[in-house]
């Protein structure tokens, strides 16, 4: 899936054309009018699971920080200046929140993490980066480990889940870094145990291998591991985090960990480019999430097990052929559903259902790159406004859906 919290906002990278169907005669919609047809639809449904930043106008965006950024932080302060006031504040909160002795804010996860790793490769001498072949930087950044920061990667396992233990200590290439990503996205916002997590870190010390975590969403995993987020960020050597996912921030990202570590890796933002001028709309956004989100996120983790369930409910009743809840329990508050038809149809229902019923139960739909032919996929995510739905209002908006696949 593309990196944005809303999957009916950009296009699947294995999805050549864009979702939504033409009447006989009529000339095919451009991508710009159905994504306008989509954006359109789904901010003026009245009854939504989750609303992205992607369905508000920039006037909203603009009035919702001017009205709450007193909340988090001194509007009477200068603005900040090449990483200096908000944003030093930011980068003190997000060390505190994950227990490190400090954290450096970036504009992108895709340089946090190339600045990550590089500054770790030099260390230990390995350029070699362990990570799973469905992780983010092998499948949405351009092979930029290989072309910008002169990384090799190499895969513990192909399985639709983060590495074992003994998958790493099997892993046949020496390896300077072991890096997971919590949750794994693209089978399913998927999450070893406990147990497990610690198991594959250890089996990484084994072999004298730094460990870094990709926790661009590592702010909802504290309920599934039933562990502070101190502690999880703990058992790595360095973490990276977004603000822009479930935190719901305009932009941006922090790496975390050791000072020596971000103070090098300070140094290397100012050389890939990420030394701004000034950041405050995307860390005051920020701030804003860590205040109003980051505490509301056990809830949403909580409540998608509802809304999973009672999705698998409302699609047996419906009769469809054959679908699948994966994972059928969700480990955060994403999970994806399976459907036996093509995304076009499945997209054309999901927006005609928002259209004319004011509901939106689903976004965007693509082919399944994890399926068989045939099979499409889409992302649920729960969050403030899912929580008022019941399970009879999901099973009664799978049956509206249902009804619109033509």
């Amino acid at each position: 899936m593309t990196d944005t919290t809303d999957p009916g906002t950009a296009p699947h990278p294995t999805d050549p054309g864009t979702a939504g169907t033409d009447s006989p005669g009529s000339p095919p919609e451009s991508a710009p009018d159905q994504r306008h047809r989509r954006r359109t639809a789904w901010r003026a449904a009245t009854r939504t699971l989750a609303r992205s930043s992607a369905e508000h106008r920039i006037g909203e965006r603009l009035a919702d920080l001017a009205a709450h950024a007193s909340s988090v932080y001194d509007p009477d302060d200068w603005t900040d200046m090449y990483g200096d006031g908000v944003v030093e504040e930011l980068e003190r909160r997000v060390a505190g929140h994950l227990g490190t002795e400090a954290a450096a804010f970036f504009p992108t996860g895709t340089m946090a993490q190339q600045v990550a790793l590089r500054c770790w490769a030099a260390r230990t001498g390995n350029p070699v980066v362990a990570l799973h072949p469905r992780a983010h930087p092998e499948l949405h950044e351009g092979g930029a480990f290989a072309a910008v920061s002169a990384l090799r990667t190499v895969h513990p396992t192909s399985e639709p889940r983060l590495p074992t233990a003994d998958e790493v200590r099997e892993c046949p290439e020496p390896f300077g870094a072991l890096m997971l990503e919590l949750p794994l996205r693209e089978p399913g916002f998927v999450l070893p145990t406990w147990d497990e997590l610690t198991q594959t870190v250890a089996a990484a010390r084994e072999r004298d291998a730094v460990v870094h975590f990709d926790g661009a969403r590592l702010w909802e995993c504290a309920p599934h591991f039933g562990r502070p987020l101190a502690e999880i960020a703990g058992l790595a050597d360095s973490v990276y985090v977004s603000f822009y996912k479930s935190l719901d921030g305009m932009s941006g990202a922090a790496l975390a960990g050791p000072r020596t570590l971000v103070d090098e890796a300070r140094t290397w933002r100012h050389r890939y480019g990420g030394q701004l001028f000034q950041q405050y709309p995307a860390a005051l956004s920020a701030l804003l999430g860590l205040e109003r989100e980051l505490p509301r996120l056990p809830e949403y983790v909580a409540h998608a097990k509802v809304v999973a369930k009672a999705l698998g409910a409302g699609l047996r009743e419906a009769k469809v052929p054959w679908f699948r809840v994966n994972p059928e329990v969700p480990h955060t508050h994403q999970f994806q559903v399976w459907l036996p038809y093509d995304a076009e149809v499945l997209t054309e229902a999901a927006v005609r259902q928002s259209e004319e019923t004011g509901t939106t139960l689903f976004h965007r739909w693509f082919p399944c790159p994890e399926g068989p032919p045939g099979v499409s996929v889409t992302e649920v995510t729960v969050s403030s406004e899912g929580l008022a739905w019941t399970a009879e209002d999901v099973r009664s908006a799978v049956a509206e859906f249902t009804g619109r696949i033509a």
